[in-house]
């Protein structure tokens, strides 16, 4: 559907410039918009960069195993199937610690790794498990503490206080958990 709907918008604004005159205007905002989308793409690559490297640094040293038995209480209310399962906890764990730190770019292998894990253990293939659905939710919500990319793009885009939204992304991200670890909760457990 968006094969279709991205193109048919691009089509539009090029025909609206050409018959409202503003053909000139057009050439810019394209031209300007390519250069905005490689400064943005350079901004991002350094940050991904950073905390990749970070993620990388925490999963070969003892840390990942502290955070992963910090997290335990949660793990244990979240996913009570995965008692048995120390890598796909250990890599649910990183995921979360990414998200955490507003590094989705980070989190996305971590949880498409952890979604690998326990369709192994997944007794129907093609259904997915009580723990991989609330690891969906889980990541839907995207918990954050830090917005990394946010930040990262209100600095590129010159704002004067790009770190002024972590608030409002505190109690917007915790609510969205929230109600999204309940209704599943309650889904699973109306389902079983």
């Amino acid at each position: 559907m968006l094969n279709i709907i991205w193109p048919l918008f691009i089509i539009i604004s090029f025909l609206y410039g050409i018959f409202s005159g503003r053909v000139n205007e057009l050439n810019e905002a394209v031209f300007q918009s390519v250069s905005d989308a490689v400064q943005l793409s350079i901004t991002f690559l350094g940050t991904i960069c950073l905390w990749n490297g970070i993620m990388e640094i925490v999963k070969k040293t003892t840390l990942i195993h502290k955070l992963t038995k910090l997290l335990n209480p949660f793990m244990k209310f979240l996913f009570p199937d995965l008692k048995y399962n120390e890598q796909a906890k250990a890599e649910i764990s990183m995921n979360i610690i990414a998200n955490i730190l507003g590094l989705g770019n980070a989190a996305t292998p971590l949880g498409l790794k952890a979604m690998k894990t326990m369709q192994k253990d997944n007794p129907n293939k093609e259904v997915l498990s009580d723990a991989m659905a609330m690891f969906i939710v889980l990541n839907t919500a995207s918990l954050q503490l830090i917005p990394t990319n946010v930040i990262a793009i209100r600095t590129s885009l010159g704002s004067s206080h790009p770190t002024q939204i972590i608030f409002p992304v505190w109690i917007a991200t915790f609510i969205a958990a929230l109600v999204g670890i309940v209704s599943t909760k309650i889904i699973i457990k109306h389902v079983k």
